[in-house]
């Protein structure tokens, strides 16, 4: 599969001439985001520029670069198997162009290595696959990471990321709903930014039969500000809403789910390709 990018290669320059004061955080539509922090430390987390699996996945938003554009990278992390999350054209081109490694759980490398044989097809190193697990931690320049859990019922092994930098703390909960370990998390980490995937509940083509059938991949309103409210956040960031046919969502109406509680204190909407810096 060949990537073509609706935009060009303004995206990837954009990240790359950008110098933050702190980190800076772009969306990628669908759960993707770059984060770069001021000393140029670059992490993708989930990207996918793929365009589904029509009929029954069919992408809403243009895909915003090629990856074989992407020119600095230091790690590629996935949260979970599915491949909206680990896709080789759209993350093995990033690891031979740049060197970086490639950070996943357990069902996520058994994607890369024997469905999709990423050493195989791309000029890439098996010792740029690592495996993570709830509590491990590592550092990545100037970002250390910690692996905690995620509640994902659809998954076979998902995880969430924190991303600690000394300009703030970063949040990725993959596509998380709430659980128990949530509140845990809020506790032991000040969490200045978190990304939470949200959607609709809608009729997709089921992947045997082809028949419509009721469909809900993400959190809705409440569960995403049960989540919000049980990790602390300071401000909530909105992710997957834009992607697929069906299960589309409107992030504004979040608003109303989340103004009385305490936590998150605010929320953040944006849309592919804008930045939000911490």
């Amino acid at each position: 599969m060949t990537i073509h990018s609706d935009w060009g290669d303004w995206l990837p320059r954009a990240v790359e001439d950008a110098d933050p004061d702190g980190v800076a955080v772009w969306y990628l539509g669908c759960n993707g985001f770059v984060l770069k922090g001021r000393d140029g430390t670059t992490l993708f987390v989930d990207p996918y520029l793929g365009t589904g699996d029509p009929p029954r996945t069919v992408r809403m938003v243009p895909v915003p670069f090629d990856p074989a554009d992407v020119s600095a990278a230091d790690a590629v992390l996935a949260t979970h198997e599915h491949t909206d999350h680990v896709h080789g054209p759209s993350q093995a081109p990033i690891l031979e162009r740049t060197g970086a490694t490639f950070y996943a759980p357990d069902a996520g490398l058994e994607v890369a290595r024997e469905d999709e044989r990423w050493t195989d097809e791309w000029d890439v190193d098996d010792d740029q696959l690592a495996e993570v697990a709830e509590g491990d931690s590592f550092d990545v320049g100037e970002f250390t990471v910690h692996v905690e859990p995620a509640h994902d019922a659809d998954a076979a092994h998902p995880v969430s990321y924190v991303f600690e930098h000394d300009a703030g703390t970063v949040f990725h909960g993959g596509d998380t709903k709430p659980g128990d370990d949530l509140a845990d998390v809020g506790e032991r980490y000040d969490l200045d930014l978190g990304v939470l995937a949200f959607g609709s509940v809608g009729n997709v083509p089921d992947k045997e039969s082809g028949e419509p059938k009721r469909t809900k991949w993400y959190s809705d309103e409440n569960e995403i500000a049960e989540a919000a409210n049980a990790l602390q956040l300071d401000r909530l960031l909105p992710s997957h809403w834009d992607m697929w046919k069906g299960l589309t969502a409107d992030p504004t109406a979040l608003y109303d789910h989340v103004r009385s509680f305490d936590r998150p204190r605010s929320l953040e909407i944006v849309e592919i390709g804008d930045r939000v810096d911490l």
